[in-house]
């Protein structure tokens, strides 16, 4: 039987990998000790996705430790080392507000975990295909460069631009930019996870993705964008917009469909291939807009306020092409519309609050 190691398996794209790869008759070995809640507090925590893996996953066993502990990483690798076909590495730091409190922790997480996982795979099982959530975060703040025109409920990009149609490629620089800390440090494990798949040979995939979402996603204010802001409308709590004016354009993509992209990926890897990765431009929407979408679908207005002071380094413009990937992918495609997305949170989040009531 193939196994999976999964890193970050109770997070969002990690309980999703899990459950899409047992579904898929995989084994699968989750990684996680929850540092969410170190991260981020009790709201951030991801116990609550481990039990239910554990109950519902009858090929699913949870490893309770840190990436960052070499041995346990190392052990649980050699024990497995004749079955396992499949490494996703979602584990991380994902914050980059949170990154600057405690620089040295974000670069262990972020890049030194993703060091020893390389490792372990090409000492105990080379064969395997190595799969790393990577961020656009990686390319800085190159794109607030790009000739940007406010409208009415969004910063958009030039009619002219080449990125007009499908967003922003691969070909973005990654130099002469402020990355933030967080963003430094998985670039960092960026260009490791290439160089494992250019230097050894591992068949190494790097997805740079934009905003991630899904039911299944513990989002704080730092770190879960639409996720959060559902949240947010559902509990009738408070929202706060950090700098231009709540116009600033995001991509969002469910997980279902990024870990979908990972199986096209596992059936058939290119080694030390990087793809940006996110909702494109039918699932891109601004702050605002999505607020008024939420007020929209609850029936009820939000309370937000507006900060005049932008999140350092944020992107005011983000769509990502999928052009590369659905070049060498053509089986692959983005299966959930916002629409549905918004109505799926809604649904989430009302749920949970009746189970906490």
């Amino acid at each position: 039987m193939a196994i999976a190691i999964v890193t970050g398996s109770s997070g969002l794209i990690g309980s999703e990998t899990c459950r899409f790869l047992h579904e898929k008759g995989l084994t699968v070995i989750g990684i996680d000790n929850d540092s969410r809640r170190y991260f981020f507090g009790p709201e951030g925590s991801t116990a609550w996705s481990t039990k239910v893996l554990k109950q519902t996953l009858k090929g699913f066993t949870h490893c309770d430790f840190d990436i960052r502990d070499q041995e346990s990483v190392f052990k649980l690798f050699e024990k497995h080392a004749g079955a396992i076909s499949l490494v996703v590495h979602t584990a991380a730091q994902p914050s980059h507000d949170w990154a600057a409190k405690e620089p040295l922790t974000d670069f262990t997480v972020n890049a030194f975990g993703t060091q020893i996982l390389l490792e372990a795979t090409r000492k105990h099982c080379p064969k395997a295909v190595f799969i790393f959530t990577s961020t656009n975060k990686v390319y800085g703040d190159t794109p607030n460069r790009l000739p940007l025109v406010e409208l009415a409920t969004r910063w958009e990009i030039a009619d002219t631009h080449a990125y007009r149609q499908h967003g922003i490629d691969e070909g973005m620089s990654i130099d002469q930019t402020k990355h933030s800390l967080f963003g430094a440090n998985k670039l960092s494990a960026d260009v490791l996870v290439q160089e494992y798949g250019r230097y050894f040979n591992i068949k190494t995939g790097i997805f740079r993705g934009g905003c991630l979402t899904g039911p299944a996603h513990s989002a704080v204010p730092l770190h879960g964008f639409l996720s959060y802001l559902v949240r947010c409308a559902v509990q009738n709590r408070r929202y706060e917009i950090f700098g231009y004016a709540g116009k600033q354009v995001r991509d969002n993509i469910h997980s279902f469909d990024l870990v979908n992209a990972f199986w096209h990926f596992y059936q058939n890897p290119r080694p030390a291939e990087v793809y940006n990765i996110g909702g494109s431009r039918a699932n891109s929407c601004s702050v605002i807009e999505a607020i008024g979408a939420l007020e929209k679908l609850t029936g009820k207005p939000m309370d937000f306020g507006k900060s005049p002071g932008a999140r350092d380094g944020d992107h005011i413009w983000w769509i990502s092409s999928l052009q590369k990937f659905q070049a060498h992918y053509p089986g692959w495609k983005i299966t959930k519309g916002l629409p549905s997305i918004y109505e799926e949170l809604v649904e989430a989040h009302s749920s949970r609050n009746a189970i906490a009531a």
